[in-house]
C-alpha cells in the first residue's frame, strides 16, 4: 500500500526483520505442537532458508487431508444475520456508508490458532459498526497468503461480520518477486485458475468468507493485468458467495499505479470484485467522481472503501470526513480503516492492560465522550457518529457474561477457576454495540469493562460514579421475541466501598420507550454476587408476538453516595432447553513433555448431538477440584502447559459442551499418563 514508511515496514517485512522478531515455530515445520494460522506462497518458494520459526509452504501443494493444523483452524460459528436498529443519533445513517477494517492481530507466522496464554491481545469487540474484517498479513519473508484463525472468525460471525483472508504481493523494494504474481494467476489446461480454486478450497475448509487481494509487485504488463482481471472474475464467480475485495494498486495495464479513485485504470477490477479499497491519497472531487462512476456501472458507491490509515496516529489522524460521510447530506462512499489495532499497539510500555485497551478502543469507535447518542464534533469523527450500528439479537435464548475474549484470569459463577492470563476471541460474548448510551438527569457515571472481577469469563461490566438521579444504561438493541413465559436472569454485585444500589431491568417493548422491572436493592459495601430471576413476560404482560427492542438497566442510589456496581451476566429465555449432550470421546492426538513438569497436548473429540456454543476443558485436581484449561468452538484444542499435580501418575482432562445459556453437559474425559 502506498503511503507511510511505517506501513511499508509492517506490510512487507523481509526475512531479516522476521529473524529479529524470533517468531514462534509451527507444528508442521519441526514437530512442535503449537498450531498457528496458515500462510503460504502461491507456488514457488524464496531462495535460501526461512528464518527461525517460519515455514515456507506452497499453496499449490496444499491439500486439506495433509493439513495437520486444519482441525485447530476451522471456524464453526455460522455467519449470523443482523439488522440495523433506529440510529441512536441524528447523524448516523442506515443503508449508506459502511466500514471495512484491515487489522493485524500478529505477524504473518505468529497468529496462534486458538488464542494463547496472555491477555495482551487485540480483542476487537466493536463489530456493530463493521461490515467486513480483513485478517491482515503477508510478507516476503514468511508467506504472501494468510488465512484467518478460528477465534477471530467465530467472534466476527457471532456478530454478523464476514472475515477475509489476505493475498499480498509486495513491492519489489520489500522482497516482492513478479514470479509470485505470475504463479498466482497461472492458467490451467482448461483455461481456469488452479490457485483461485485453492483459495476457494481453503476458505471453505477453514470456514471464512473470502479474500482481500493486494497486488503491488511492479514490472507487469498488459497481459498480466488481463490475467489478473480474469483471475478475480473467476475467483468471485466460482467462490459462489465468497467475498472478493480488490485493493487499488495494480492497474489493468499491469503497472502498479495507485489511482486513489475509481477510474478507467482500475474499474475492470472493481467490476470483477465485490468491492474495492481505494488507496489513501483520495480527494473530495475524486471520491465524488468515483461514486458517480460506480452508479453508472450499476454498482453501489458504498462498495468503495476510501482508505483511512490510522496505524501511526489513531484518532489524531487528519481525515476529510465530509468527503466520505458528509454530515449534511448523503454519504459519498464507505471507508476502510487500515490498522485500527493502533488502540492496542500504541499503549505505552507497561500500560497494555485489557481495561486500558478497551477504554481506548471505545473512544476510537464511539468518540471521545463515549456516548454514541451525542458524538462529539471534533476533528475525529468516530464511526458511531456516521455509521448505523447493527445487532444480531433476534432470537431466544440469549445470554452474555460481557466476556471480551481475554483476561488475566478465568471465572466461573463468580469464583476464579484459573489464574492464567488468556485470550481466545471465539469465547467472546455478544457485547453491547453502543458504548455507552447513558440516560440521566445527573452526572454521567463511568461505564466500561473491568477485569478485576467477573461472574464468568475474564471480565464484567462496571458502572462507577455518584448517581444523583436514576440512571439508565442502555445495553442492547434487539428484536427479541417475548411472551408471557419470558424470564430474564441477572448476576450482579456491588464492590467494597460502594453505596447501596437499587437495580431495575429496562425493557423497551416499543422503540425508544423503556419499561422497568424491579430487580432488588444491593446493600452498601459489597457482599458478593447475587442472582435474580425476573418473570419479565408476565410482569410486563407480554403477549405472543411481543418484541423486545432494547435491554438495559436503571440504577438508583437510594441513600446517595458513589456506587461501584457490576453486571456479570444477563440471560433472556422462555423455557430453558435441556443441558447439552455429552461430547464424543476425547483423545490425545499428540503430546510433548517438558522438563518443568508440564506437558503440551493436542486433543480432539466428537461433536455433540445438541446445539453447542463452545466447549470447555478442565484439569481434574486431586481432591475433586477443577482448573480451567481453555475453551474453543471447534472440536480440537491445544493445551500449552498441562501442569502435573504433585506426583500423580496421570492427569484427567474433562471436556464439556456449553450451550447458549452456559449450561454444561456431563463431561467426557481422557487421562494423560505421566
Amino acid at each position: 500500500m502506498r503511503q507511510s514508511p511505517t506501513r511499508r515496514h509492517v506490510l512487507a517485512i523481509g526475512a531479516g526483520a522476521v529473524t529479529a522478531l524470533a517468531l514462534p515455530s509451527t507444528a508442521s515445520a519441526n514437530g512442535t505442537l503449537q498450531p498457528y494460522a496458515s500462510y503460504w506462497f502461491p507456488d514457488s518458494l524464496p531462495s535460501g532458508s526461512p528464518a527461525r520459526g517460519v515455514v515456507w509452504r506452497s499453496l499449490a501443494a496444499w491439500r486439506p487431508e495433509d493439513d495437520a493444523d486444519l482441525p485447530f483452524n476451522q471456524a464453526t460459528v455460522p455467519l449470523a444475520a443482523r439488522f440495523a436498529p433506529p440510529p441512536v443519533n441524528a447523524t448516523a445513517r442506515a443503508g449508506q456508508a459502511r466500514v471495512c477494517a484491515l487489522a493485524a492481530f500478529a505477524h504473518t507466522s505468529g497468529n496462534p490458532s486458538q488464542g494463547s496464554q496472555t491477555a495482551d491481545h487485540y480483542a476487537l469487540t466493536h463489530w456493530a459498526y463493521l461490515d467486513e474484517l480483513v485478517f491482515w498479513g503477508g510478507s516476503s519473508g514468511e508467506g504472501l497468503i494468510l488465512a484467518p484463525n478460528a477465534p477471530v472468525v467465530d467472534a466476527a460471525h457471532r456478530n454478523g461480520v464476514p472475515v477475509l483472508g489476505t493475498v499480498f504481493l509486495p513491492p519489489v523494494a520489500y522482497g516482492g518477486q513478479l514470479r509470485w504474481t505470475r504463479d498466482l494467476v497461472r492458467r490451467g489446461a482448461d483455461g481456469g485458475f488452479p490457485l483461485a480454486d485453492k483459495l476457494i478450497q481453503v476458505a471453505r475448509a477453514y470456514g471464512f468468507d473470502g479474500w482481500f487481494l493486494n497486488a503491488e509487485t511492479g514490472g507487469g504488463d498488459a497481459r498480466l493485468g488481463a490475467d489478473m482481471r480474469d483471475f478475480v472474475t473467476y475467483l468471485r464467480a466460482n467462490g459462489r458467495g465468497l467475498r472478493v475485495t480488490w485493493y487499488d494498486a495494480m492497474a489493468v495495464s499491469g503497472d502498479i499505479s495507485w489511482q486513489n479513485e475509481l477510474n478507467d485504470h482500475n474499474s475492470p477490477f472493481f467490476r470483477a470484485a465485490d468491492s474495492m479499497f481505494l488507496n489513501f491519497g483520495w480527494s473530495r472531487a475524486g471520491l465524488a467522481a468515483s461514486a458517480e462512476r460506480a452508479g453508472r456501472l450499476g454498482r453501489s458507491p458504498y462498495a468503495l472503501w476510501a482508505g483511512v490509515d490510522v496505524e501511526a496516529r489513531g484518532w489524531d489522524t487528519p481525515v476529510d470526513w465530509d468527503a466520505v460521510v458528509p454530515a449534511g447530506g448523503p454519504h459519498t462512499v464507505s471507508y476502510g480503516f487500515y490498522r485500527p489495532e493502533w488502540t492496542w499497539t500504541s499503549l505505552p510500555a507497561g500500560g497494555r492492560s485489557p481495561a486500558a485497551f478497551h477504554a481506548r478502543d471505545d473512544r476510537f469507535w464511539s468518540g471521545e465522550g463515549l456516548d454514541p447518542a451525542a458524538p462529539p464534533s471534533g476533528p475525529w469523527r468516530a464511526p458511531a457518529a456516521s455509521v448505523a450500528d447493527r445487532s444480531t439479537l433476534t432470537a431466544l435464548p440469549f445470554a452474555t457474561s460481557f466476556n471480551t475474549g481475554h483476561g488475566t484470569a478465568w471465572y466461573d459463577k463468580g469464583k476464579r477457576a484459573s489464574d492464567t492470563a488468556w485470550n481466545h476471541l471465539g469465547l467472546q460474548d455478544r457485547l453491547p454495540g453502543r458504548r455507552w448510551v447513558v440516560r440521566t438527569a445527573g452526572a454521567r457515571p463511568t461505564v466500561g469493562f473491568d477485569f478485576t472481577d467477573a461472574w464468568r469469563g475474564g471480565n464484567s461490566l462496571l458502572v462507577e460514579g455518584a448517581l444523583a438521579a436514576p440512571t439508565t444504561v442502555e445495553l442492547y438493541a434487539a428484536r427479541l421475541p417475548l411472551s408471557g413465559a419470558t424470564v430474564v436472569e441477572l448476576a450482579h454485585r456491588t464492590d467494597a466501598g460502594s453505596a447501596a444500589v437499587r437495580v431495575e431491568l429496562a425493557v423497551a417493548l416499543e422503540p425508544g420507550s423503556f419499561q422497568y422491572v424491579p430487580a432488588g436493592t444491593l446493600p452498601a459495601g459489597g457482599r458478593g454476587w447475587a442472582t435474580v430471576r425476573l418473570r419479565v413476560g408476565a410482569l410486563l404482560r407480554c403477549r405472543a408476538g411481543a418484541t423486545g427492542h432494547a435491554l438495559g438497566v436503571r440504577l438508583t442510589a437510594p441513600d446517595g453516595g458513589t456506587v461501584r456496581w457490576r453486571l456479570g451476566a444477563l440471560a433472556v429465555h422462555d423455557a430453558a432447553p435441556p443441558a447439552p449432550a455429552r461430547p464424543g470421546p476425547v483423545r490425545v492426538t499428540a503430546s510433548h513433555r517438558a522438563g518443568d513438569g508440564t506437558a503440551a497436548l493436542r486433543l480432539a473429540w466428537g461433536a455433540t448431538r445438541t446445539p453447542v456454543r463452545h466447549y470447555e476443558l478442565h484439569q481434574v485436581l486431586p481432591g475433586g477440584g477443577r482448573r480451567f484449561l481453555g475453551g474453543t468452538c471447534g472440536h480440537a484444542y491445544y493445551v500449552a502447559a498441562l501442569r502435573r499435580t504433585a506426583t500423580e501418575a496421570a492427569t484427567r482432562v474433562e471436556m464439556r459442551a456449553v450451550d447458549e445459556l452456559y449450561a454444561s453437559s456431563a463431561p467426557a474425559s481422557v487421562d494423560f499418563p505421566w
